[in-house]
């Protein structure tokens, strides 16, 4: 899944991909390196990011998405709000990606109930304001599991068929590097929900702060891709569904790499 911010405040691609014709041929290059789905978001969730009203967020995806359709490149798109996933959805996307798992909006849920498309529900405490201050676990992994079932159970009571969801465990969002880490190490816990999960943990500052400098400064997150690739083969490896990343290439390489091990020849 390639990450495509058509924002000015997300912590890696901040406006770099605000104007939709440039948003648009950056999604198709990331397509056409690899890229199984590129992932549209218009609302940055970067720790400490301000909502932005219905409006500016589908201003800034309908146009991608539409643009991306029509090239034919597989579109999911990175949203809260029941909105913006209908408008995304009419524009032609065929994913929705809510890292609230529902929780943001309280008419996420029965919205999904009226539509069949797979839908990814990710771990989250609170908005990304406040989402450190909850980055508070006795057992990060017991509870994240326990608060993914939650969600699970919530979908289904809402009427949501489950074999169309993806968990994922929202590296990064309300955890501490240590929280990611050990969310990491026990991925066949998440995956012992019985379906398929994404991990997303490209250029994400708990990387940063393990290739931190000799004087303790984070490793730049232009200089994080190394590692997320690291991380991407290991999550593949471990028979992850997805992995969400900005640079695809070298994603794509380290999941062939991965393949290619866990089958003991070349795919």
């Amino acid at each position: 899944m390639g990450v495509l911010n058509v924002t000015p405040d997300s912590f890696s691609d901040g406006g770099r991909w605000l104007d939709p014709a440039i948003a648009v041929a950056h999604g198709t290059r990331m397509h056409r390196d690899g890229a199984d789905i590129v992932d549209v978001g218009g609302e940055s969730t970067r720790p400490g990011a301000q909502r932005i009203s219905i409006d500016e967020e589908l201003d800034r995806v309908v146009p991608v998405v539409a643009g991306l359709v029509a090239a034919s490149v597989p579109v999911s798109v990175d949203t809260m709000r029941p909105g913006v996933a209908q408008a995304a959805l009419d524009a032609g996307a065929c994913l929705v990606n809510d890292v609230s798992g529902g929780r943001a909006d309280d008419g996420m849920l029965p919205w999904l109930a009226t539509v069949d498309v797979p839908y990814i529900a990710m771990h989250w405490r609170g908005p990304s304001d406040v989402m450190a201050s909850l980055a508070t676990y006795d057992d990060v992994v017991a509870e994240v599991v326990a608060e993914l079932q939650q969600r699970l159970d919530a979908l289904s009571e809402a009427g949501v068929d489950l074999a169309r969801v993806v968990v994922d465990p929202g590296i990064g969002f309300a955890k501490e590097a240590d929280h990611n880490w050990m969310l990491l190490r026990e991925l066949a816990q998440i995956q012992a929900l019985g379906h398929p999960v994404l991990v997303g943990a490209s250029r994400k500052r708990f990387l940063g702060s393990l290739l931190a400098d000799g004087s303790g400064q984070p490793r730049p997150v232009e200089q994080r891709d190394y590692a997320t690739d690291a991380i991407t083969a290991l999550a593949a490896g471990a028979g992850a569904w997805g992995v969400r990343v900005h640079d695809v290439r070298g994603g794509r390489d380290a999941v062939a790499v991965a393949a290619a091990w866990r089958a003991g020849q070349q795919i």
